[in-house]
């Protein structure tokens, strides 16, 4: 015990853990899935945007049969096929841009998580004079194409049109929610692929760079944790990803032009499609 009069020192604040910002990168399907799910091993809170390097139909987990014309457009060469590590339906990539999220320890309700995880997203649009609302549609398998009902996962404008479709995947307590905000998707291929249009959505008032900028600085104002940007991912971290690519292809499909998965990260991930936006303000 200490002397009578002396101030035991105040342990210092314990601070949350920053949520790792990662650089956004243009690539092929199965690198994209393999980041993502490498970033839910990791148990640590990150977040990250990007983009698909082809037209690039992303299939939940457990679609374990797709109709014969997806195929055949896949081997066509019109479009790439990947399996994403979460679950829900198909979703069609290109015309859209993604994000990443990993919570490391969030409610444990699938609504109210998914209610929490989306807000930054529903602040952005919100600066844009474009509100999202959540969905009302019950989970269904009806259609294998995402866009085609809103749920409690999905952000909707007023006059429905969904905007941003996101799935989950759970680990060990651990979130990885991830998901596709559309932008100006192919409405030919969207047609060929669903025999269905497009959703109807409002052109935004901002620029590709301009939606990213804001959505990191909302990222920054409303997620549960610090926001720190962060460094490419090394060669050495890259380097197991390169064995897992087989497995977010499609069984027999090829990506990119070739069976191997497509180029490298390396090259192509330091150049992010956000240049010096800061996610702070």
């Amino acid at each position: 015990m200490p002397p009578s009069g002396t101030r035991l020192a105040e342990a210092p604040p314990i601070r949350p853990a920053a949520t790792h910002l990662l650089p956004s990168c243009r690539l092929v399907g199965p690198w994209q899935m393999a980041i993502d799910h490498w970033m839910l091993e990791q148990g640590q809170p990150a977040l990250r945007l990007y983009r698909w390097q082809r037209p690039t139909l992303s299939v939940g987990w457990h679609q374990r049969s797709l109709p014969p014309h997806w195929l055949s457009l896949a081997e066509a060469g019109h479009l790439d096929l990947v399996r994403r590590p979460s679950g829900g339906q198909a979703v069609l990539h290109g015309g859209d841009l993604s994000y990443a999220l990993v919570w490391p320890d969030p409610p444990r309700g699938r609504r109210q998580a998914y209610a929490q995880a989306c807000r930054w997203l529903q602040a952005a649009f919100e600066q844009l004079g474009q509100p999202l609302h959540f969905g009302t549609a019950a989970a269904t398998q009806a259609s294998p194409d995402c866009f085609a009902s809103s749920t409690a996962a999905d952000l909707v404008h007023a006059h429905g049109a969904k905007r941003i479709g996101s799935a989950q995947l759970w680990r060990a307590g651990r979130l990885l929610q991830h998901g596709s905000i559309q932008l100006a998707p192919d409405r030919q291929l969207w047609q060929q692929l669903f025999d269905a249009a497009a959703p109807d959505l409002p052109p935004l008032p901002a620029s590709d760079l301009a939606l990213e900028s804001l959505l990191l600085k909302a990222a920054a104002a409303h997620l549960p944790l610090p926001v720190a940007i962060c460094a490419p991912l090394r060669a050495a971290e890259l380097a197991p990803l390169a064995q897992r690519l087989a497995s977010y292809r499609w069984p027999g499909g090829t990506v990119g032009g070739n069976s191997v998965g497509g180029n490298s990260p390396e090259a192509s991930m330091p150049r992010t499609t956000w240049g010096s936006a800061s996610p702070s303000g």
